[in-house]
C-alpha cells in the first residue's frame, strides 16, 4: 500500500538534511547497518569518496547522527559493489510519440520481497542546489528528479571491471543534484567511480540518454525511433565482455517483452498507457511486473514521470495492484 512510501521534506546544509533523513528513517538505517562488513575492504571506498565527494560523506555522517548509529557502518551499507543485487526495468518515450508532446520516463524497481517497508520519498532543499525529489531506502537513492528538469533512473549491472572507488549508489545522490543533462553525464562518468549502473537520464528540454558501462568504460546512446528501454544486462556490443549477471536470462526476457509492448502501441502514448507496460505479467516470473514468484525479486516500487511537466506518479509494490501517489517536482 502507499503507506509504505512515506513522504519527507528536509532542508538545510548537507549535514543537516542528512541528520533529518537519518532521524526519520532510523529504523531502516539501523536495520541496514547490522549487515556484516569488512572494515578493511570498505575503508578504501570511503577514502576515495572523501576525496571526490566530501559533501556526500558529510551528509551520510549526518544520517548516522540522526539515526544514532556508527557513521562508518552507514558508509559500509552504501558500498553496493560488495553486495550486488536488485533489478529494474526502464522505459523512455520521447515527445514526438506521446499524446501531449511530453517526455515520459517509467521505472519498475525490483528488489527483495518485504523491502517495500523501507522506501521513502524525500524532497531535498539544500541552498545553492536544485530542489530534488527522490525515492529510495532511507538515504540510499534509487531514482531522482529535480526542479531544474532532470530525471535520473537506473538499472543495476554486474560489471566485470568494478574496483575501489565512489560507490554507484552515492553517485546517484550527486547526479540528482545536477541542473543540466551534460552535467549529469559528467557526474555519471566520474573517473573515480567504483562501477556503474545503466543510467537513464532525461531532461525537460526534450533530451534523453542511456549510459551503459562499468568502472573504466562506458557507451552513451540515445533513443531509437523515439523509444528507449533497458533492464539489467549489457546490450551495447562493445561492452558485452563486461557481463557478469548470473540472472541475465530473466533480464533479456523482460527487455524483449518491453520492446514488444512498445512496438504494439499506436504512438499516442499517455502516462496511463505507460503504466500498463509496467504492469505487464507476460513471462512470469520474469515479467516486467514482478511478484517474487519462485523466490525471485519483486517490484517494490514503480514510478512514471512526466519530465516535461515535472510530475511523478509512483506507488509501493507491483504497479498492477497499488494506488498511485502524485507528486509535482517543479515547484
Amino acid at each position: 500500500m502507499n503507506a509504505g512510501i512515506p513522504f519527507l521534506r528536509v532542508s538545510g546544509t548537507h549535514r543537516e538534511v542528512g541528520r533529518q533523513v537519518g532521524a526519520a528513517t532510523a529504523e531502516t538505517v539501523r536495520r541496514e547497518v547490522t549487515v556484516p562488513f569488512d572494515r578493511v575492504s570498505v575503508e578504501p571506498y570511503r577514502a576515495v569518496t572523501a576525496e571526490h565527494l566530501p559533501w556526500v560523506l558529510d551528509e551520510l555522517e549526518g544520517v548516522a547522527e540522526g539515526a544514532g548509529v556508527d557513521p562508518f557502518a552507514v558508509f559500509a551499507a552504501s558500498v553496493v559493489e560488495l553486495a550486488p543485487g536488485g533489478g529494474c526495468t526502464d522505459v523512455v518515450l520521447m515527445p514526438e510519440i506521446t499524446a501531449d508532446g511530453h517526455l515520459l520516463v517509467a521505472h519498475n524497481n525490483d528488489y527483495t520481497a518485504g523491502s517495500e517497508r523501507d522506501y521513502v520519498a524525500v524532497e531535498w532543499h539544500v541552498p545553492g542546489e536544485p530542489v530534488c525529489f527522490t525515492l529510495g531506502i532511507g538515504p540510499w537513492l534509487a531514482a531522482g528528479w529535480n526542479d531544474a528538469g532532470l530525471s535520473v533512473t537506473a538499472n543495476a549491472l554486474a560489471p566485470a571491471d568494478q574496483r575501489v572507488g565512489i560507490p554507484r549508489v552515492l553517485q546517484l545522490r550527486d547526479v540528482a543534484t545536477r541542473a543540466t543533462l551534460a552535467d549529469a553525464v559528467e557526474a555519471v562518468l566520474h573517473p573515480a567511480r567504483a562501477s556503474s549502473y545503466n543510467w537513464v537520464l532525461a531532461h525537460r528540454d526534450a533530451q534523453a540518454v542511456n549510459i551503459e558501462g562499468g568502472a573504466c568504460r562506458a557507451e552513451i546512446t540515445r533513443p531509437e525511433r523515439s523509444v528507449l528501454a533497458h533492464t539489467n544486462h549489457y546490450v551495447h556490443p562493445v561492452l558485452l565482455d563486461l557481463e557478469r549477471n548470473p540472472e541475465i536470462a530473466g533480464s533479456t526476457t523482460r527487455l524483449r517483452r518491453a520492446h514488444e509492448l512498445l512496438a504494439l502501441h499506436d504512438g499516442s502514448w499517455t502516462v496511463d498507457a505507460l503504466l500498463e507496460v509496467l504492469s505487464d505479467h507476460e513471462n512470469a516470473p520474469d515479467s516486467i511486473c514482478r511478484h517474487g514468484d519462485a523466490g525471485g525479486a519483486r517490484t517494490v516500487f514503480w514510478c512514471v514521470a512526466d519530465v516535461t511537466a515535472g510530475s511523478i506518479r509512483y506507488g509501493s509494490g507491483p504497479p498492477c495492484s497499488s494506488e498511485p501517489i502524485f507528486h509535482r517536482v517543479l515547484f
